[in-house]
């Protein structure tokens, strides 16, 4: 007999129901576990019928949920018609086959919705790549097992969740073919990552580049748009962006950077999708400055904040700066008016972080704060510095008048100017970063660096407040 528990259900007409097991080492919203499951859901056009939950000390190796949970899931399937049941755990391809021999109908594991998502999203080559990529290597071993029968899938069609997008070309064939195609693909990738890999190095030589960092759904992108001519598409659900977009930042005075918006993080993100979508993160590696966006009035901001840090850590994000802003006060305020966070919530995150900034980018607030404060970074701690430049570097001559305090300038017999003026390190660093046409108090590059600024420059991390950590020592 065919089984289509997985073939020819459209999207929008799915019933789920949302099942989680808690076990002592789950990290989830106290108040509502399946929050993030059920927005999940939502973003990936599924209607919520109904929710399961079941705390154990270890799964059960079968099915996951204890043999009585199975039997009250099958009733609510049965009795809500649900379509498809998604586990907010990672289960094995064999707790997947028993579990829809029991329950009869479709079943997803928390890793296959954000894939889901990820191909209903990927709108770029290399987006579109990198879902192929992590699809073949989640979701084909584990078809296998669960199914005798390959159904043919075409990329993209609209055709139930769990099914769609292009990492699934053609489920009807073995793993040889699979694993074949998934080498070819990341040879695509590979020639891809390089052209980004030199357009980010390219930038950050040239310009003075700042990524911003956050959960998903943290408000990114409304930032990017209030910040920069806008273009990032804006969208109260999860993953809304899935590819970097790039963005000019006048921060006033001739003074411009380069700010990204990137992908949003997740806690236990797929690790297929982390390696997949790392050149997409080489912005945030390598941006001069991080803007650390947290949505300040959801409930679950002291864990959302550990995972962005954790990510950030995991990809080699370490080197530079972060500022954090602390997003969507228009939203906390009404929150903790309607009792639903406690009052105190801001002010526990300024005082354990008082160079945060406290922003509404949707309603603008903040942000002209905010522009100062990346100046300042832009610029660095200021010094009194001589340069010397050559007369044919006209451009470097020109970017120094517009974009530093000039003193005074002299305009000797030797074929350059002397122009005195104050200029913050990383300005200097921007313009050393052309080549060393000129010099810094008699000095070049890097000397010139560790004589004006001996002392290397430090930062404070952000910190969660102490009471609303999650794991208090």
């Amino acid at each position: 007999m065919k089984d289509d528990r997985r073939e020819g259900i459209d999207i929008h007409e799915e019933a789920a129901i949302l099942v989680g097991v808690i076990l002592p080492s789950t990290v989830a919203d106290e108040g509502d576990p399946l929050r993030e499951l059920a927005a999940l859901a939502e973003a990936a056009g599924v209607q919520v019928a109904g929710r399961l939950l079941q705390q154990r000390v270890r799964p059960r190796g079968r099915t996951y949920l204890g043999k009585g949970k199975v039997e009250e899931l099958a009733a609510m399937v049965g009795m809500l018609k649900a379509k498809v049941v998604i586990f907010d755990n990672d289960l094995s391809p064999m707790q997947i086959k028993s579990l829809e021999e029991d329950l009869a109908c479709k079943v997803l594991d928390r890793s296959e919705l954000i894939l889901d998502i990820f191909a209903s999203r990927a709108a770029t080559k290399e987006a579109r790549l990198q879902v192929e990529i992590a699809q073949l290597e989640y979701t084909a071993p584990r078809l296998r097992a669960m199914w005798g029968h390959l159904g043919q899938v075409t990329g993209g069609a609209p055709i139930g969740v769990g099914t769609r997008g292009p990492g699934e070309q053609q489920l009807e064939i073995d793993r040889r073919l699979v694993q074949r195609r998934a080498v070819q693909l990341k040879r695509n990738l590979a020639e891809v990552q390089a052209r980004r890999t030199r357009e980010v190095s390219t930038r950050r030589d040239e310009h003075f580049t700042v990524g911003l960092v956050g959960y998903t759904n943290a408000g990114k992108s409304t930032m990017f748009n209030g910040l920069t001519e806008g273009g990032a598409f804006e969208a109260d659900m999860l993953f809304a962006t899935l590819s970097t977009r790039v963005g000019s930042w006048n921060l006033g005075g001739g003074n411009n950077v380069l700010i990204s918006d990137t992908v949003g993080f997740i806690r236990d993100l797929p690790h297929h999708l982390v390696a997949s979508f790392k050149s997409t993160l080489e912005e945030t590696v390598y941006a001069h400055l991080l803007l650390m966006i947290l949505d300040v009035a959801d409930p679950a901001a002291a864990r959302q904040f550990e995972t962005v840090n954790r990510v950030l850590d995991e990809i080699g994000a370490v080197n530079q700066p972060r500022i954090l802003i602390l997003n969507k006060v228009d939203v906390l305020r009404t929150t903790v008016h309607e009792g639903r966070v406690p009052g105190d919530t801001l002010d526990a995150w300024i005082e354990s972080n008082p160079d945060a900034i406290v922003t509404s980018a949707r309603d603008g607030e903040g942000l002209e704060l905010l522009t100062n404060r990346v100046l300042e970074q832009m610029r660095g701690e200021m010094r009194e510095v001589v340069l010397e430049i050559p007369l044919s570097e006209g451009k470097l001559v020109d970017l120094v008048e517009k974009r530093t305090d000039v003193i005074d300038r002299d305009y000797g017999t030797s074929g350059s100017v002397v122009i005195r003026t104050r200029i913050g390190r990383r300005q200097l660093e921007v313009l050393m970063a052309g080549g060393p046409h000129f010099t810094a108090d008699g000095l070049q590059g890097p000397e010139a660096l560790a004589h004006l600024w001996p002392d290397a420059e430090t930062f404070r991390m952000p910190r969660v407040p102490p009471h609303l950590l999650l794991h208090p020592e």
